[in-house]
């Protein structure tokens, strides 16, 4: 099964708050066998609450990996069908290397970096 994943981005590497990245990685992964079939990128617009749950949406976007967000954010996410991981920790590698340790069940997460 084909899945899409967003990590907001910051000079290559995760952004720790989801709603201040430059732009997002959009992986198109296929579950089975774990594989990223395909890397897009989608440059984040203004701060605009709201918007960036219904455009990941419309992008097909399944899964959102971020160090931190607001709790509303998570909510509009949640009201959209997306799941969202927070807490991922960017020293943990690669936005690549984030993906895969997701899909293979193994990606650490610790607290939610954001606090409003």
């Amino acid at each position: 099964m084909k899945m899409k994943i967003a990590l907001p981005v910051v000079g290559g590497q995760l952004c720790t708050h989801f709603g201040h990245c430059e732009r997002f990685y959009i992986f198109e992964v296929y579950q089975g066998s774990r594989e990223i079939l395909r890397v897009s990128t989608l440059k984040s617009p203004p701060h605009e609450p709201g918007l960036l749950p219904r455009l990941l949406s419309e992008e097909g976007v399944n899964v959102v990996i971020a160090g931190g967000m607001g709790v509303r954010a998570q909510d509009l996410f949640s009201q959209k069908g997306i799941k969202v991981v927070v807490g991922a920790d960017p020293a943990t590698g690669s936005p690549e290397d984030i993906v895969r340790l997701y899909l293979s069940g193994s990606l650490k997460t610790g607290a939610n970096v954001c606090d409003h």
